[in-house]
């Protein structure tokens, strides 16, 4: 039986799965979901599965009857082509796992959602007619978009990020791609950086123009691939453990939180979620007050969770009130650095500053709470994209992992412009030859 996609704010067509991907968000500004929670051959999931096996078993429901279904296979043949270790940091805490989703091309779990989507935009675009992937980056999401399409035919990526908020090696991760690749640095923060996506997305004749789509987890395209490594970590534990174990997800726009919630609508063995935020307190007063107000967001060393307005809220509250309980922590910067350091000290495992906030919630978190069941922290990122705060705290040096230490020969390039739809309009319609940064 084949799934439809319906907007969370009701106002517009029903769509298939590949036509939800290619709009990216829906036409009445809304993110698109399953009309319904799609059944889940659970039995035929096992932990000792290949990744991609997994999410091509996993995701099958979501495809069916889709122009996509009979591509799956091979888009999780791409996507899922590199290791996601789940260990144990420190012995003496065996109750806690690090699931390393920073093995990819670009060090960032963000590349199995990018890959993912490259894939199917691919597929869904040709050279006479090729998608423009827009995206707002906070960080992370950028690299991963700029690598999964450089060298495509059928997508073309425009990737905005906010000018003095990333990390140096960050930006040349956002700026190093070769074509159909373009890097626009935005005078202002990420949520001026989403505010022009959706801007320009809410503009039909301009999307209409660009065949604009999004590689932002507003994108539901984003969303499969994490629910099936989510599911296939959670598989993995229940199985050699007898419990479900809870998840600690570091979050920003809150696209791996509500990944990690649709995983257990699903029916994966997945127990407690706790997001955790950085500094930004939209979600973790929500969380307090029940009262969602979205506002500006703040810098910290954690900065690609720096969202103060989390795009998928949205689809958090359209889900039914029994399938998405999530607790909620905030930590920030100084607690941030003490426990990379305290984690080192006691170790040697180096978490990134992103991580580092799971590691500390998980801290936190009542002894007896913490006994009951594994925990799976995800590891979002690689610590050497953040050496400049990662190095002091630890008193040595990060290595670079191959594929990192590849983008440092790349040249940077970049174009900048101000935080204007008019500006965005003007890199979108000048050619993919930017300025040398």
């Amino acid at each position: 039986m084949s799934v439809r996609y319906v907007s969370t704010r009701g106002q517009a067509p029903v769509a298939r799965l590949a036509e939800a991907i290619r709009n990216g968000a829906a036409p009445d500004g809304g993110l698109y979901l399953p009309e319904a929670v799609p059944s889940v051959d659970l039995a035929a999931l096992s932990g000792d599965m290949p990744l991609a096996d997994f999410a091509a078993a996993m995701l099958a429901p979501f495809f069916a009857g889709d122009a996509l279904e009979g591509e799956l296979g091979a888009i999780c043949a791409e996507a899922f082509d590199f290791p996601m270790p789940l260990v144990t940091p420190d012995p003496a805490k065996p109750g806690l796992r690090a699931l390393e989703l920073f093995h990819g091309p670009t060090g960032a779990f963000k590349d199995f959602g990018a890959r993912f989507l490259m894939a199917c935009f691919d597929r869904l675009g040709g050279r006479d007619d090729r998608l423009t992937v827009l995206a707002a980056t906070s960080g992370d999401t950028g690299g991963a978009v700029g690598c999964a399409a450089e060298g495509r035919e059928g997508v073309r990526a425009v990737i905005l990020y906010p000018r003095g908020r990333v990390s140096a090696f960050q930006e040349l991760q956002l700026t190093c791609w070769d074509a159909p690749v373009k890097a626009v640095e935005v005078d202002g923060d990420f949520d001026d950086c989403q505010r022009l996506v959706k801007a320009a997305f809410a503009d039909a004749g301009l999307s209409r123009a660009h065949n604009l789509t999004s590689a932002n987890s507003i994108n539901i395209g984003r969303l499969l691939p994490q629910m099936a490594y989510i599911g296939a970590a959670a598989v993995r534990a229940f199985e050699e453990t007898g419990e479900k174990p809870g998840l600690i997800i570091p979050t920003g726009n809150l696209g791996h939180g509500f990944a990690a919630l649709y995983a257990r609508a699903l029916g994966l063995p997945v127990g407690p979620i706790l997001a955790v935020t950085n500094a930004n307190r939209t979600l973790s007063e929500w969380r307090a007050s029940g009262v969602y107000e979205p506002r500006s967001s703040v810098a910290t060393i954690a900065n690609a969770m720096d969202v103060g307005a989390p795009s998928n809220f949205e689809r958090l509250i359209h889900l039914d009130p029994a399938l998405r309980a999530i607790d909620v922590e905030l930590v920030e910067d100084d607690a941030i650095r003490a426990r990379i350091r305290s984690e080192y000290e006691a170790s040697f495992y180096v978490w990134c500053p992103h991580s580092a906030t799971a590691a500390e919630a998980y801290a936190r978190m009542n002894p007896a709470r913490r006994a009951e069941r594994p925990w799976i922290a995800a590891a979002t990122a690689h610590p050497y994209k953040f050496a400049d705060v990662v190095e002091p705290l630890i008193g040595r040096s990060v290595e670079a992992p191959p594929a990192l230490a590849a983008i440092l020969g790349r040249e940077a390039a970049k174009v900048a412009i101000p935080a204007e739809l008019d500006a965005l309009v003007g890199a979108l319609e000048a050619d993919f030859s930017p300025v040398v940064a």
